[in-house]
């Protein structure tokens, strides 16, 4: 997530610091091209800037990708709503999306976790108000996830999804990684001080088996680092 014209401290848009330890790791696990970027809600060329990430990941070798809105093609996306849908070409050609969401509230959907958080890499976002649930698991599955990275060093309580006030902003240096979206986002509610129960694109990936809500029987692993 780097939507938002705010600075790291706001959390609005994914720790640089988070960003630029996963693009490490993908260059130390051999990845010949490592592309960062997001279709943004504010102005690219001041989301960019503020966020703070071009500036962590480009001293790696990253590429960071400005989102063309030209270029996205419409694709298939066979979903219970969503039927088509503009998605960005190298989103739909790369070997892997590696999906980095920053834990926050959210005025209409109450929160955006990592199922939503694929929502940057579409257009037309404006068709999902309307039963966004149902759209974020068509996405979703459309995507098929390999893998999601929840972001919750810094994390955005209220007035989400663009904030801008630092009392709304809460400490919680977590950072949390998996294969199921579901999972993540119920442990990404439960950071918010929600129940996942009451996030509807939860409870409907679970419904459409996208994942597992219950994430405490899953096997995890926690490891406290320095």
């Amino acid at each position: 997530n780097i939507g938002w014209d705010r600075a790291p401290e706001l959390a609005a848009n994914c720790n640089p610091d988070v960003v630029a330890t996963v693009v490490r790791l993908c260059f130390e696990a051999g990845a010949k091209v490592v592309k960062v970027g997001d279709n943004t809600c504010d102005l690219a060329a001041k989301t960019y800037v503020s966020s703070g990430i071009p500036d962590a990941v480009r001293p790696l070798g990253a590429e960071v990708l400005f989102l063309d809105r030209s270029r996205f093609r419409e694709a298939a996306i066979g979903g219970e709503r969503v039927k088509t849908l503009p998605v960005y070409p190298e989103i739909l050609d790369c070997d892997l999306v590696i999906n980095i969401a920053v834990a926050k509230h959210h005025g209409l959907a109450n929160a955006t976790l990592c199922m939503k958080n694929y929502m940057g890499v579409i257009e037309n976002r404006r068709s999902f108000h309307q039963a966004i649930p149902t759209c974020v698991a068509d996405l979703t599955r459309f995507m098929k996830p390999k893998i999601a990275i929840l972001d919750a060093v810094r994390i955005l309580k209220a007035h989400g999804p663009k904030g801008g006030n630092p009392a709304d902003v809460e400490v919680k240096t977590t950072v949390a990684a998996g294969t199921d979206l579901v999972a993540l986002d119920a442990l990404g509610a439960e950071i918010l001080g929600k129940k996942p129960t009451d996030i509807g694109t939860i409870v409907k990936g679970q419904e459409v088996g996208l994942g597992k809500m219950d994430y405490r029987s899953l096997a995890l692993k926690e490891i406290a680092v320095s």
